[in-house]
């Protein structure tokens, strides 16, 4: 990849907060030019959603659109976000969701629980504690950047209040009885 190339595939990452702060610039010439630019990012946004939408039609009526074809647009960063824009990824939320957290908690410190039907992301997390922090605030990062469709997170952290039960039987399940006195 020749450096042109490299600079080309990051400056996408920044396009969101360019775009941004160019609206934001355009309130300086009023509410009728910040309204103006919202409308033209809106049709932009929808017309680039229709022609990715036709894309992905035509590829599926040749035949084009396989299980690896979607799995290499799914793990693309590039692609895969325009597809999340559009409500175009191939991917379930779910499975979006239990990857994100494999990858910021790889030794299962987080599980998804499940995604409602209203948008709500139960997750368990079993570290408590200070430790917790940094990974309930990594899970509900990734959850963001996963699945935008999200939009509430809930921590479920274990509870770690009652101790466990060992009933008073089991501690003498193993014991032999007492060794005969020698007289």
């Amino acid at each position: 990849m020749t450096t042109v190339e490299q600079v080309a595939a990051t400056d996408w990452r920044g396009a969101g907060d360019r775009i941004e702060a160019l609206i934001t610039a355009s309130a300086a010439g009023g509410a009728v030019a910040r309204q103006r630019a919202e409308e033209l990012v809106r049709l932009v946004v929808d017309l680039y959603g229709a022609g990715l939408e036709r894309l992905l039609e035509l590829l599926h009526e040749r035949g084009a659109l396989s299980d690896d074809v979607l799995d290499a647009l799914a793990a693309d960063e590039l692609v895969a976000s325009l597809l999340l824009v559009h409500n175009l990824h191939p991917e379930s939320a779910s499975t979006r969701v239990a990857k994100a957290l494999e990858a910021v908690a790889p030794a299962g410190e987080a599980a998804l629980i499940d995604i409602t039907a209203e948008g709500i992301a139960r997750v368990r997390l079993t570290a408590s504690g200070c430790s917790s922090a940094p990974l309930k605030a990594a899970v509900e990062s990734a959850i963001a950047d996963a699945a935008p469709e999200v939009v509430t997170i809930e921590v479920v952290e274990p509870d770690r209040s009652a101790g466990t039960i060992i009933p008073v039987g089991s501690l003498f399940s193993r014991v032999g009885p007492a060794p005969a006195e020698a007289p």
